[in-house]
Parts: structure tokens; sequence; C-alpha cells
């Protein structure tokens, strides 16, 4: 058996956590394989509103095993509330939960560093969640940081007193801020007793069995695809591999193993925090997205910039990752719209193309624009694809003839439910 895997083509908040949630039923496994708890994968069923932040979207569903892989760094306060979201919802995790022990621990220090080091930018924030994702990173490269298998050694405390001080020396050169270390570490320590009521494994060699045994595995990622630390809009961009290349580090498997590359995209474009967006409305168009879109970070609560879909953008990261199929959600927010735009070239250096430039980050571009009519009609009665407005089958179409790339879903609304299926899972 091969690995599928799933992950947003722009930069996040693409709505991987309810594909992933509807595609588990057909799998046995569903494996995070880089990111930390700046994740935040909404689902919304049975009239309920779930955030998961370290968990795989799969552990709503009874039957299904979720791994942390390797390749996700952990705070252990976080993952705490989040199973404690689930047991107050009556979800059974603690037999399908598991973690694997080479994954990295955040320590409250990792936290007290992010948020010191983004003020000390000022202007340049990159827009940092301030989750200690970076920093935890920083110290996995630098061969110093604390991995969960970590925690059932004999001299864990001296391990982690030793990271906290060398954190302790780096916070001296920075700007003091708010940051009360010593409650923090109270709750930290505390936490780290429903981590370790987890099945720990030794991620690597369970998951490879598992795929010798015959088991469909799907492969979660967090971070959307242009925030990639090798690919994206570098220096805006988080610390570990968003694109399919990340499942073979972040969970021990050979490239051979993957199958499907299932990728998402939002009908229209949307991005948290600092960085190029070529796309983005500044006018009363993006105001009107955001609002009809509910376009807020599930994790910061940040207010998303809003703009037309970009598809020199989605022809990069579908190159990149090697996509398969093409989920597209939240068509449901151009419901209202007139006209609806996407831009097809970009303009800079004299020149059009399709390419993105070496530095989108300081190489000016301007988009190109195709524009469509709107279908101005409401799309929750269509339960299949042929039911959609016509104008909404045009624009999908565009898309695929464009990325040269199938569409195998239509998300129409935020429920599990609203999910129109076209072509292979019609067949």
């Amino acid at each position: 058996m091969a690995i599928d895997v799933i992950l947003g083509l722009q930069w996040g908040d693409e709505g991987k956590g309810k594909i992933v949630d509807y595609l588990a039923a057909s799998y046995d496994i569903v494996a995070r394989f880089q990111g930390g708890p700046n994740a935040g994968h909404t689902l919304k069923f049975d009239g309920q509103k779930f955030v998961l932040h370290t968990v795989p979207s799969g552990i709503f569903r009874e039957q299904l095993t979720n791994l942390i892989g390797n390749g996700v760094v952990i705070d252990p306060i976080t993952l705490r509330r989040e199973l404690g979201g689930l047991k107050e919802a009556g979800v059974e995790y603690e037999s399908r939960l598991l973690v694997a022990k080479k994954a990295h621990l955040i320590l409250p220090t990792h936290r007290y560093l992010d948020a010191a080091k983004e003020a000390a930018k000022g202007k340049a924030k990159i827009g940092s969640t301030l989750k200690g994702i970076g920093p935890t990173y920083m110290d996995k490269t630098g061969r110093n940081g604390i991995r969960v298998g970590d925690i059932l050694l004999d001299n864990f405390q001296e391990r982690y007193q030793a990271l906290k001080q060398k954190h302790l020396g780096l916070l001296k050169a920075l700007p003091a801020i708010d940051f009360d270390l010593k409650k923090e570490e109270v709750k930290w320590f505390d936490a780290l007793g429903s981590l370790r009521s987890l099945q720990m494994v030794d991620g690597e060699y369970f998951i490879n069995q598992q795929l010798a045994e015959g088991k469909k595995i799907l492969a979660e990622g967090a971070q959307g695809s242009m925030l990639d630390i090798d690919f994206g809009t570098y220096p805006f961009v988080t610390s570990s591999n968003t694109l399919t290349s990340g499942v073979c580090g972040g969970l021990g498997v050979a490239p051979k193993n993957i199958g499907e590359v299932i990728g998402i995209t939002k009908a229209y474009c949307t991005r948290v925090g600092s960085g190029p967006f070529p796309t983005e409305l500044f006018d009363e168009m993006g105001d009107f997205l955001r609002k009809e879109g509910m376009e807020f970070g599930a994790t910061t609560g940040r207010p998303r910039r809003c703009g037309w879909i970009d598809l020199p953008q989605l022809k990069y990261t579908i190159m990149l990752n090697g996509v398969t199929q093409l989920v597209v959600t939240k068509i449901d927010v151009l419901n209202k719209f007139d006209e609806i735009k996407a831009a097809t070239k970009y303009r800079y250096n004299g020149t059009e193309s399709d390419h993105l430039p070496y530095d989108l980050c300081s190489v000016p571009v301007e988009p190109q624009y195709k524009t469509f009519a709107g279908w101005q009609h409401p799309l929750e009665n269509a339960k299949n694809y042929n039911e959609l407005p016509p104008n909404a089958k045009l624009y999908l179409a565009e898309l695929e003839n464009h990325l040269n790339v199938p569409v195998s879903m239509v998300s129409t609304g935020p429920d599990r439910k609203s999910l129109i299926l076209k072509d292979r899972y019609n067949s």
C-alpha cells in the first residue's frame, strides 16, 4: 500500500481539517507529519464545532488510529487542552492516539523566545503565531532539542534545565517582555502527565509496519505550501517542510511509498500575518470577502487578508507537491458576487509570466486577471456536481483547465455533509 497525502496549496486555512475528516472513513490511519500548534483545523458536524491544533483530524472517526509524527513539534499544554476537549465531547482517544518518540517538545522558554524575538523586530515582524514553533525547530536543527521520548529518561530534568539555561542566556540580548515563566513551567510540567498517558511509539517503525501489513494511511499536512521553509515566500514562512516531500522526513517513509497527493485550495485566497500576497484586495470587496468567508484565524483569531484566487501561485505548489487531484473549498463564499476574478499571469520586470519570481517579497508583481460571471445563487441544495449553477461549474472547469489537475471534491459549506464529490469519488 501507499501513503496518500493531503495538504494545503496556498498560505494555509484552506479547509484541510474538514476534508481529512471526510476522507478518513476510507483509511486505517491518519498521521500528522509536520508543524505544531500554530495549525488550526476546524471541523463542524452534528451541530458542533471542533478546532484541532496538534491531534490529527481523523480522531473523530471511531475506527481510526491517529499518529502525531516525528516531524511535529508538540506543546504539552496545548495538547492537554485538546485532549480535554475531546474527552468532554465523549471521544475515546486513548487507544487510538499515538505519538512518535522523536517528535520535539516546545518548552515554555521556546514561547518566551518567540515573543521576545518578534518584539525585537518591530515593523519587520514576520507574523509569528508566538507558539514557540520557530525556536523549537531551531533547537532541533541545532541538535540540542528535547524530544517526546526524552521525558522517559532518567536525566530528563538535566536536559530540560540545560536547554532552559541556554534560552535564558539568549533572552538577555532581547527586549524585556511580560512572560510569567514560573507560572508557565508549572502548567507545562503538569501537562506532561497527559502526554505520558498516550502511547509513545517509534514512529518510523510503526508506520512502515502498517504499510507492510497493507493498512491504508493518510498523511495530513498542517500549514499551507506557500509557507514551506524552502519554497515558500521566505522569510515569511513557517519553520518546517509543508510539501509532500515533508512526509518522508516527517513520518520516516521512503518516497516510493507516496500515492495520491490531494491538494486543497479555497475558491479565493487568504493569508494571515505579514508577507507578500499578490492578489490581496484592500477595498470593500476584500472586506466583503472576509465577512462572507468569516475569515478569522482558528488559532490566533486574527483577521485574514483576502483576495482573488492566484493561479500562477497554485501552479507552482501543484508542481512542487506532485498533486494528483484538487479539492476546492469555500466556493459558497462567492455566492453573492456579480463578478469573480482569477489571476492567470503576473507582470513583472517588463514581461508577463506564470512563474513566480525568485523573491516574491522584493519583486513587485502585477496580477493579470480573467473575469468570470458570478452565479448569485445559494449552493446548499446542490447534492451533486450537476446541480451546481452553470457559472459555478464554468469557474471550476477553468481551474481544472488552467491547472491541469482534475477537481475531485467541492466544499459548499463548513459542515461535514456540505461536500460535493466529482468523478473518481462517484465512480
